[in-house]
């Protein structure tokens, strides 16, 4: 019979695992940030890879560098569109900086007549605060070459890593499945296995709700007259895989530039944002991504704080992914389930999915 450790000792065990994992991971951030992003690449890609492995023949490097390839040309697109995008965003930040304090004047009269408030004095400090704000181009320059070159480091070893880890897959692959005993390889092949089917779906998944929310939010902007509506609308459609958090920061960013543009629709943006979110939340998430490794609002927002902490705005974004992987891996090993469970939605029973019937021949249904 095994021992048992009492309650007091497991819970210290697993707090010091959680502290000692935590300070490795802000140690290693230069490191593991870009080589867990690395491993999201590769597992989006390994299909590909194998298809020309096993199909066209392809060598293992052909196949990598391939995948390499068209990895780089939809990142020097995404890139090539922002620059050009925020280009004229600063070309018309001088203008938006003048249409700001008008906007705000205009605002302070309107709260002084409506509501019989002497708020100048306050308003005063506002302005002063906003003009500072907006002309202190040496910081602003300062955190653009800092964000830049951090943007830089982690690109390049995302690039490294993704070569490294699809080229010699097959070798982790072994390794993993050799450091457990032959009593534990059922269960840890189904795992990676169930890892790889169930992240590649969650990543390709997040792709389209990406274009989705994107095409929508830029046509509602475009529609309502609000400039910058593209960037606009890719910047939301990026931020929304940010749970919660996201697309709020991008309806504000949205509002503010309605609001500083002289745009009286700026209400109008707010509701369409809300209306966007409802969509996404009701119909986008459930079709294109499924409820198996749906994190529940608790820990995605735990998550978000954490990541950040740990490696900043990359550990935002890699933090749910991570989470996603946590999850299936507790739900597949005796004595950690519960931490399985706690991390998804409620489970409803006898729960039917919902299927949306487009035509005669397309009918599309909710995932799992």
């Amino acid at each position: 019979m095994k021992p048992q450790l009492p309650f007091l000792a497991k819970l210290a065990l697993v707090l010091i695992s959680i502290l000692t994992l935590g300070y490795l991971a802000k140690v290693g951030q230069t490191i593991l940030a870009p080589l867990f992003f690395a491993f999201l690449m590769a597992l989006l890609f390994l299909p590909f890879a194998n298809f020309l492995e096993k199909k066209l023949r392809f060598s293992r490097t052909i196949s990598t560098f391939s995948s390499l390839l068209i990895m780089l040309v939809v990142l020097s697109g995404t890139i090539w569109f922002f620059s050009s995008q925020l280009s004229d965003f600063s070309n018309d930040f001088p203008t938006l900086r003048t249409q700001v304090s008008k906007s705000l004047l205009q605002l302070q009269v309107w709260v002084s007549k409506t509501f019989h408030l002497d708020i100048s004095n306050q308003w005063k400090y506002i302005n002063q605060g906003l003009e500072n704000l907006l002309s202190s181009t040496g910081a602003i320059l300062g955190f653009t070459v800092s964000m830049f070159s951090a943007s830089l480091a982690f690109f390049a070893f995302s690039v490294l890593f993704f070569i490294f880890i699809l080229n010699y897959r097959r070798v982790l692959y072994q390794f993993i499945l050799s450091v457990f005993t032959d009593k534990h390889f059922g269960k840890v092949n189904e795992i990676l296995q169930e890892i790889q089917k169930i992240i590649k779906d969650y990543i390709s998944g997040l792709l389209i709700q990406i274009l989705i929310v994107s095409v929508l939010t830029s046509v509602l902007l475009s529609i309502l007259g609000v400039k910058y509506a593209i960037l606009l609308g890719v910047l939301t459609g990026i931020l929304n895989v940010i749970p919660y958090i996201g697309i709020f920061i991008s309806a504000l960013i949205a509002c503010l530039i309605s609001f500083a543009t002289g745009g009286s629709q700026t209400l109008f943006v707010f509701l369409g944002y809300l209306g966007i979110h409802a969509i996404d939340g009701n119909i986008v998430l459930p079709l294109v991504v499924g409820s198996k490794v749906k994190i529940n609002a608790l820990f995605s927002f735990i998550g978000l704080l954490v990541g950040e902490q740990l490696w900043g705005i990359s550990g935002m974004f890699l933090s749910i992914p991570f989470l996603a992987i946590m999850k299936i891996i507790f739900e597949r090993i005796d004595g950690l389930q519960p931490w399985g469970n706690v991390l998804g939605e409620e489970s409803k029973l006898n729960r039917t999915r919902r299927k949306y019937r487009i035509s005669k021949k397309i009918t599309l249904q909710e995932k799992e």
